[in-house]
């Protein structure tokens, strides 16, 4: 007798590591939760870095939160509040959250051929601060970029985003374990990375090119940025890859392991991978 498979309403079917995203429901945060006062080039929440300039005269403290959008299946986002306002940006003032990727992993994609796939980017924001964002794709290997601009419309109110990128006949990943692609979501940019005209299709890296029409939300202590359910994918957007915590932990760790020490009764110390 033949057996019928009962149809699965788990999401494990559905894991084909389609995102190029690591911890893109910022779920996992070895470091700590909050982070105050952070430096340029600091990890804040696992595969996520912060890049800024001009830490004297803008700042965010940047934290895992629970404020995520209703009946999507999100129980984390990241946080970004401004603490420190600065209403007259300095040329090259600038705030980055990015994410990196390794050549390796991204092969398959076959840039610099004439065969290049193009790649989405899919996430969910929610700002008090409206109006226009720029997404970036920066290939680190030869040093290229393409930007995208999204709107936020609705002041404190999750939002769904979805930007496709066109892929690149020019300059192919490096096939190591290296950084080769940055994902880059500004937040803050001087007019040194705004007066020229957006590279929406890819170019080599000109500064003037990357932020163009970027908003300031470091210009008042109000001003808050969420985000989470970051996707990024070959070809079009699909629903968000869920991955089981302990399987997302796991790939952050390849990057980041923390470990505790603790000690028994008779002072002996005990190392536990956490």
């Amino acid at each position: 007798m033949a057996i019928s498979k009962i149809p699965s309403a788990g999401f494990q079917d559905n894991v084909k590591f389609r995102n190029l995203i690591i911890n893109g429901g910022m779920d996992i945060a070895q470091r700590g939760t909050s982070f105050a006062a952070v430096n340029d080039d600091d990890y804040t929440l696992d595969r996520f870095k912060y890049d800024i300039s001009g830490t004297d005269v803008y700042q965010f403290t940047i934290s895992q939160d629970t404020d995520v959008p209703t009946g999507q299946g999100f129980a984390k986002s990241m946080k970004f509040d401004c603490t420190t306002a600065d209403t007259s940006l300095d040329a090259d003032n600038y705030a980055i959250i990015h994410t990196r990727i390794e050549g390796q992993n991204l092969q398959y994609l076959k840039k610099g051929t004439s065969n290049a796939e193009s790649t989405t980017i899919s996430f969910w924001v929610k700002t008090n601060k409206t109006g226009t964002y720029i997404v970036e794709l920066q290939d680190e290997d030869n040093n290229r970029v393409i930007c995208k601009s999204y709107t936020v419309s609705s002041s404190s109110t999750w939002e769904k985003k979805t930007i496709t990128f066109a892929g690149d006949t020019t300059g192919a990943f490096d096939n190591d374990n290296a950084s080769s692609l940055r994902v880059n979501f500004w937040l803050v940019a001087g007019t040194a990375f705004t007066s020229g005209t957006l590279a929406t299709d890819w170019e080599s890296r000109t500064n003037a090119n990357r932020a163009v029409g970027q908003v300031n939300l470091g210009d008042n202590t109000a001003n808050e940025w969420y985000v989470t359910g970051v996707q990024l994918e070959a070809g079009t957007a699909s629903d968000f890859e869920f991955l089981p915590v302990d399987m997302n932990l796991r790939r952050c760790q390849r990057y980041y392991y923390r470990t505790v020490t603790l000690r028994d009764g008779g002072g002996n110390a005990n190392i536990f991978g956490g």
